[in-house]
Parts: C-alpha cells; structure tokens; sequence
C-alpha cells in the first residue's frame, strides 16, 4: 500500500507531450509533493459544482473521454517515469467520476455534500485496498491497469455509497 510515492524520473531522455502531461496528470494534480492520489481524486469532485456534468449521460461520456485519453496518452509518462508513477492521477478522476456515476444511477438519495464526503472516502479506501480485481490490474504494470484498477475501485465504491443511501442515513 503506497500512500505517498516519492517521484522518480526513470528515463530522462523520454519526452512527454505537453496535452499527455496536462491529462495523465489531471492538470497537474500529479505534481502536488505527497498524496497525489487523493489530491487527483478532490480536483475530479469540481465536477459536482457543474451540474450539466451529473447528468448520467454527460458523465458517462466525461468518463469515457478520459478513460480513453488515459489509457492512450499514459504509456508516454510511463515511460519517462515508470509504471504506474504518482505522476499519473487520471485514473483517480475517472475511478472519483465513476463512483459518483453509479450513485447517481441507483442510490436512493441526492448526491449532497453527505454522499459526495462518502463517496470520495469510499473511493479512496477501495483504491488502496485494492480488492481483485482491482490488484489484478494494479500488477499489470501498463497504462490499461492502470486506468482499470481505479475504475473497478470505482465501481466497489459506488455500489457501497448505494448502499449507504438505501439506509437513509444523512446527518445533514
């Protein structure tokens, strides 16, 4: 379990283009010192201020752009920093983006700030545990594990914040 992953350049000489730096990094939340996970993970929760973006369908097609541009684009950081380098948070923001979608489908609640703090925790603990598969794609070491361990998180996440709201548990 890495929490903190100290930044390490495993190829000086492999260039990364500036829109590959700007995805793969969620616009630069992979650079932040220490957690940049987590810090990957808030910077997705922007969206919950866009309401266009919370449509079910909308989501859908955000998760599936970057879902798609990190897959693509991160071999690039990859090979400059190594597999599955801190640098690379975009699949954090598509795993953040993929548990508020299924709340969104099948929780019995709004999406207040109550379940946003639940599904970003859920999230966050579900990425480090790394239930399977989850921790099958974390060891593939390459750019589609690496979206695909945060996108099965997302789902685990997901599936636990509906079931939370079905509780009816909401102190605000």
């Amino acid at each position: 379990m890495r929490i903190i992953k100290k930044k390490k350049i495993a190829d000086p000489d492999a260039r990364v283009s500036l829109p590959a730096l700007i995805i793969t990094s969620f616009f630069f939340t992979g650079y932040f010192p220490a957690a940049s996970g987590t810090i990957g993970s808030l910077a997705a929760l922007v969206i919950c201020f866009l309401p266009a973006l919370l449509q079910p369908v909308n989501l859908s097609l955000l998760i599936l752009a970057f879902l798609t541009a990190g897959t693509v684009l991160s071999p690039q950081v990859m090979k400059r920093y190594g597999d599955d380098p801190s640098v690379i948070v975009v699949d954090e923001a598509v795993g953040m983006w993929i548990t508020l979608l299924v709340f969104l489908i099948a929780g019995r609640a709004e999406l207040s700030g109550f379940y946003i703090i639940i599904c970003f925790l859920l999230f966050r603990a579900f990425d480090i545990v790394k239930i399977q598969p989850s921790k099958y794609f974390d060891e593939m070491k390459s750019a589609t594990g690496v979206m695909l361990d945060d996108a099965v998180a997302g789902i685990y996440a997901g599936i636990c914040a509906v079931m939370i709201s079905y509780t009816g548990l909401n102190p605000f």
